[in-house]
């Protein structure tokens, strides 16, 4: 099979077995709705499990989390308890699910098989965990916004379930993912509209804070790594998508149909479909990407990349 790269999207030349070639354009970088209703305004999350599902938060009610399938169809996956409200969404290497719990101030824990909740870790000086990043070790990552006071901290989790608070005094942190050789974690900050840079000491805490990429307008949202260390961070209010380099690089922006995108994933049968909450039309978008993103590679370790 040959892959002929083109700006607008991909063309794939395969053969057939009668000897011919078919020739079919991909397009990459351009959303279309996934659902349609179902959602109330604190659609988030999303992350996709081994069988490619699309799990996020808010369907119907604020405390249930969905399945959404690759076709569109979502349906009740489990509700919280009461005073637990999800918010991002992330699964280890054993497909065990975790969810940012911001009304209760704790990282929750699902077993996919029971669907049984519960409390991985809380700590009674969390503002409101809002999204959850994960190391290839198994450290969770929270950031931990204080909305009222534009202010914000950074959480490590270590596996036993103990937090430790990494960063204090920073702005509205959000977004957040580990870098593909486990080096480096990336936040953004939604008010102050940038992204920062730390690296990850053998430990799993964090150092040397820098920034990546400052913004002038609109605010950000979650964020999510592909294998070649590229960000993508929703700009919640643009109604867009943006490819970072990793030096900070404006690569592209997609149009995601709506003013309020507020999270992304990757998944698919290759990794390269990008899944994105949105909170205006209350739905789920999707749009094809050219490199997979770095959580589908925890599914396929061995799928060699291209």
């Amino acid at each position: 099979m040959t892959f002929l790269k083109k700006s607008i999207g991909v063309l794939i030349l395969a053969g057939s077995t009668a000897g011919l070639s078919v020739a079919t354009a991909e397009e990459l970088f351009v959303a279309r709705p996934l659902t349609h209703g179902d959602f109330t305004k604190g659609i988030e999350g999303p992350a996709c499990d081994r069988d490619g599902n699309i799990y996020c938060v808010s369907f119907q009610h604020e405390r249930n989390i969905a399945k959404v399938t690759p076709d569109g169809r979502a349906e009740l996956f489990v509700e919280l308890p009461a005073g637990s409200t999800g918010n991002g969404i992330r699964f280890d290497r054993a497909g065990v699910m975790y969810v940012a719990d911001y009304t209760g101030h704790n990282v929750l824990r699902v077993d996919m098989r029971t669907r049984a909740v519960s409390v991985y870790a809380h700590d009674d000086a969390m503002n409101q965990p809002n999204d959850l990043a994960i190391s290839q070790h198994g450290i969770l990552y929270a950031s931990d916004p204080n909305w009222k006071n534009n202010t914000g901290q950074l959480w490590r989790i270590t596996r036993d379930g103990k937090t430790h608070l990494e960063v204090s005094g920073m702005g509205t942190s959000n977004g957040l993912d580990v870098s593909p050789d486990g080096r480096k974690l990336y936040v953004n900050e939604s008010v102050q509209r940038n992204v920062w840079e730390f690296d990850i000491a053998a430990d799993g805490s964090l150092k040397n804070k820098r920034l990546l990429k400052k913004f002038d307008d609109f605010g950000f949202d979650g964020m999510r790594c592909d294998v070649d260390g590229n960000l993508y961070a929703t700009r919640h209010g643009k109604g867009t998508v943006v490819k970072l380099s990793p030096q900070g690089r404006v690569l592209q922006e997609i149009d995601v149909l709506g003013a309020n995108p507020s999270n992304i994933c990757f998944g698919g049968p290759d990794g390269r479909t990008a899944y994105v909450t949105e909170v205006k039309e209350l739905r789920l978008v999707q749009f094809r990407v050219d490199r997979p993103g770095l959580e589908w590679l925890r599914w396929h370790p061995r799928t060699p990349l291209k």
